[in-house]
């Protein structure tokens, strides 16, 4: 899981487990064709209202989460291009604000009430960073292509081959037969590897790739088909597939599923493995805990953030925030894999390899 994702996920437990005893806790959710001012004049009126009422009608805490409504509204001049969702209340004493304003995909519904709960619903279905795979089947009859979302398989094109089969002719006849269906075989595989490049990274680039195909022709086309760099360190896995066929695209995707949630705590078993083996053998600059990780996002020398799961929500943004601003990755370490609750607990749960190191 990534930062971001982490943060998006963090953020909206937060709003989700927040209540009041009262219909104090206000949402303002904007579709992006809505205006800014359409957006505004609802909140102000209320606003207007409630200073002018005393306490038993418009409590405190109602004119404050209305006052900072007004104010995270007035920070835009116009509606972003997916929207806005603006929650605002008195929380156990804590006035809570949170602004979505960069959303994976445009709000729908548009919401202003004041209730005892946050209204999370228009966030459903919006709040998934979706992530999308290129699937590609390759045999020796043919080609095909499609995306796996989170929706499902969605088939691009089946392609035939027009190489020939083996000739059980023999002599010169038979080399050159041989040496043509080759020539074929190369420039078809260099079809295959332009069009994919076409549908998996132009446009809408894919996150990933799954390669399918029958046993021997798809390492065939790795090794010999041009393919672009990108999409060759796109590629997760090979799959054996017997059909190019929509068919094949499906149980590519089965057969890959799998593959891509391990890649995922893979790649943070492997980064936490990293600082592990640094922090022993001390071969690269690292940093470990508040202060020293603080210090070293101070002098932009962070190439890899690490933060535990097991962090408070608000310190975990406030680093990760940080981290992605000087151009560092972050990556986020659930404590329920061996090595993450060993990170969690002996090292505070955030830790840092380093560009350089610092004094």
């Amino acid at each position: 899981m990534t930062f971001e994702e982490y943060e998006l996920h963090d953020r909206l437990d937060r709003l989700a487990n927040a209540d009041a005893d009262r219909d104090v806790l206000v949402t303002r959710t904007v579709p992006p064709e809505e205006s800014i001012g359409a957006a505004r004049q609802p909140v102000e009126t209320d606003y207007a209202e409630a200073t002018q009422l005393d306490e038993s009608t418009a409590p405190e805490p109602l004119t404050d989460a209305l006052e900072a409504t007004r104010q995270a509204l007035n920070e835009y001049d116009e509606i972003p291009e997916d929207g806005l969702a603006i929650y605002a209340g008195v929380v156990d004493g804590d006035l809570l604000t949170a602004t979505f304003d960069d959303l994976p995909a445009p709000i729908e519904a548009e919401r202003y009430e004041h209730a005892n709960e946050f209204d999370l619903d228009p966030l459903e279905g919006v709040t998934e960073p979706a992530s999308t795979h290129g699937l590609l089947v390759v045999e020796r009859g043919g080609a095909a292509i499609g995306r796996l979302t989170d929706e499902g398989v969605d088939p691009i094109d089946t392609f035939d081959s027009d190489v020939p089969g083996k000739s059980s002719a023999g002599g010169q006849s038979a080399e050159r037969f041989e040496r043509d269906r080759e020539r074929q075989k190369r420039e078809f595989f260099d079809e295959v590897a332009e069009r994919a490049a076409l549908e998996f990274l132009d446009d809408d680039p894919v996150d990933s790739v799954l390669f399918g195909g029958t046993t021997g022709t798809i390492e065939r086309f790795r090794d010999e088909a041009d393919l672009d760099h990108e999409l060759e360190d796109r590629i997760v896995d090979t799959f054996a597939v017997e059909y190019a066929s929509e068919q094949g695209l499906r149980q590519l995707a089965r057969k890959g599923e799998s593959a891509l949630a391990e890649r995922d705590r893979r790649d943070a078993r492997e980064t936490l493995s990293s600082f592990f083996d640094v922090v022993r053998d001390d071969d690269r600059p690292v940093a470990y805990g508040t202060d020293e990780v603080d210090d070293a996002l101070e002098y932009d020398a962070v190439e890899t953030l690490l933060l535990s799961t097991a962090l408070e929500g608000r310190q975990l943004q406030r680093f990760g925030d940080r981290a992605v601003e000087q151009g560092g990755e972050t990556v986020v370490v659930p404590d329920d894999f061996p090595g993450g609750d060993r990170f969690a607990e002996a090292f505070d749960g955030i830790g840092a390899l380093l560009r350089f190191p610092i004094e």
